[in-house]
C-alpha cells in the first residue's frame, strides 16, 4: 500500500469516526452513546451481517488467495460459514439458512472428498459446522457428521499426525490435538462448545473447559495477551483474536457451575483490560497489538469486537469501560467492507518468525475469510 493510500485510508477513517460516532479525541457525544443498539444508516448489524453473507454465498469454496479450489474444506471457510449461519439464525433469515444448506449438501455425495479427515486441530473444527446446521434444520444427518469429528477430537490418538506427546496428552484428559498454539483455542472449542450446545452433553464443554485452563496457565503473559509462539515474543493480532473468541464463545455456554469457569473468566477479564488499554483512536486494533507503528488489521480487530460485544451483552465486563469500545471498534472495522461485501487489510495467512519486520510486512488481503468470518461474528453477537 502506498504512502498516499495510507495517508487517504488515515483519513477516511478519522471522518468515519466522527460521523458515525460522534468521537472527537476521547470526547463521547450523544450520537455515541447509542451503545449497541442504535447505529447510523449502512451500520447495522442487520445491513452489514447480511451483505457479508450474501458475499459468502456468492463466494466459491476458497483456497488462502490461491486460484485453484482446495482438495479438502480450509478453516477460514469453515469460520466464515459458522458466522453466516449464526447470523441467520439471530436475523431469522430462514432464506439464508437454507442457502447455506444448500451449499454444504454436496458434502454427502459429490463433494465428501472435500470433508477434512479430522486428524488436526485445524480441520476438526469442520464439525462446527454441521453441528450448527442440526440446530437449525434437526435434520440427524448433520448431527451424526458433527458428532463424530467431536468425539474423534477427543478419541485416542491415530493416523500421521500423531506426536509422541499426544499420548501424554491423551492420558492427561486432553485432546491428542494438543500442541499449544494459540489458534487451538478457537479451533478446539468451538467443534466442542457446539457439539454441547446439540447434544446437551456436558461432558463436550467440560473437555473445551478443562483445556482452555491448560493453555491459559501455560501461555497468557501477565499483561493478559499471548505470544504467538513460545520463541516468538510478538503479540500477533490474529493470534491473541483466536484466544479471545474461543474464551467468549466457550464462556457463552460454560455452565455456571463449572469448576473452571472461575479461572477462564479471570483469563478472559485480564486479556480484555490490556485490549482496552491498546485499541487504537480509530477504534481498531493492530497487527502486532502494543506496536504502535503496526498497521490497523481487520480480522483481529473483528474477533476482538466479537469478544468485548459478547462480554458485555452477557454482564461480564463494566458496560460504561467496554461498551464504547465495542462500539467504536465496529463502526470502524465495517469502514474497511467494500461495495461487494468484502472487507480489506486482512493479514495473510502467517506462520511463526522471530523477526518484527516479517509481521509489518505480511500480505493484506482483500475478502479472505479469516477477515470475513469476524464481521459475520460481530453482526451475531450485536443481535443476541
Amino acid at each position: 500500500m502506498s504512502t498516499m493510500n495510507t495517508t487517504m485510508k488515515c483519513l477516511f477513517l478519522a471522518a468515519g469516526m466522527v460521523t458515525l460516532t460522534g468521537y472527537a479525541g476521547n470526547a463521547q457525544s450523544k450520537k455515541e452513546a447509542g451503545g449497541l443498539k442504535n447505529w447510523p444508516k449502512g451500520a447495522s448489524p442487520q445491513e452489514v451481517g447480511k451483505k457479508v453473507a450474501a458475499r459468502f454465498v456468492e463466494v466459491p469454496h476458497p483456497n488462502f488467495g490461491r486460484p485453484q479450489p482446495p482438495k479438502v474444506i480450509t478453516y477460514p471457510e469453515v469460520c466464515a460459514w459458522y458466522g453466516a449461519l449464526t447470523f441467520a439464525k439471530q436475523s431469522k433469515d430462514k432464506a439464508l439458512t437454507q442457502q447455506l444448506a444448500s451449499r454444504f449438501e454436496p458434502f454427502f455425495s459429490t463433494e465428501a472428498s472435500m470433508i477434512p479427515k479430522p486428524d488436526h486441530v485445524d480441520y476438526a473444527v469442520f464439525g462446527s459446522v454441521p453441528l450448527e446446521l442440526y440446530m437449525q434444520t434437526k435434520d440427524q444427518r448433520y448431527l451424526d457428521m458433527g458428532k463424530g469429528i467431536a468425539d474423534k477430537q477427543w478419541g485416542p490418538p491415530e493416523g500421521p499426525r500423531v506426536k509422541p506427546e499426544s499420548h501424554d496428552f491423551y492420558n492427561r484428559g486432553l485432546t491428542w490435538m494438543t500442541r499449544m498454539w494459540i489458534d487451538d483455542m478457537f479451533m478446539i472449542t468451538a467443534v466442542q462448545a457446539q457439539a454441547y450446545r446439540a447434544t446437551g452433553d456436558k461432558v463436550y464443554i467440560e473437555r473445551a473447559a478443562k483445556e482452555m485452563v491448560v493453555y491459559l496457565d501455560s501461555l497468557q503473559k501477565p499483561n493478559g495477551l499471548f505470544y504467538h509462539a513460545p520463541d516468538v515474543p510478538y503479540f500477533w493480532g490474529r493470534g491473541d483474536g483466536w484466544m479471545a473468541v474461543g474464551m467468549a464463545e466457550l464462556l457463552r455456554s460454560l455452565p455456571k457451575d463449572n469448576p473452571n469457569r472461575e479461572r477462564i473468566m479471570q483469563g478472559y477479564k485480564l486479556m480484555m483490560s490490556s485490549l482496552l488499554k491498546y485499541q487504537a483512536e480509530t477504534g481498531m486494533w493492530r497487527q502486532l497489538i502494543d506496536d504502535p507503528e503496526s498497521w490497523a488489521e481487520t480480522s483481529a480487530t473483528g474477533m476482538f469486537t466479537f469478544a468485548m460485544i459478547t462480554g458485555v451483552k452477557e454482564g461480564w465486563l463494566d458496560k460504561k469501560a467496554y461498551e464504547p469500545a465495542a462500539r467504536k471498534a465496529w463502526l470502524a472495522l465495517i469502514t474497511y467492507i467494500d461495495e461487494k461485501g468484502d472487507i480489506s487489510e486482512v493479514c495473510e495467512g502467517t506462520n511463526k518468525k522471530n523477526d518484527r519486520q516479517y509481521y509489518l510486512d505480511r500480505k493484506r488481503n482483500i475478502g479472505d475469510m479469516h477477515g470475513q468470518a469476524p464481521v459475520l461474528w460481530c453482526a451475531t453477537a450485536l443481535l443476541r
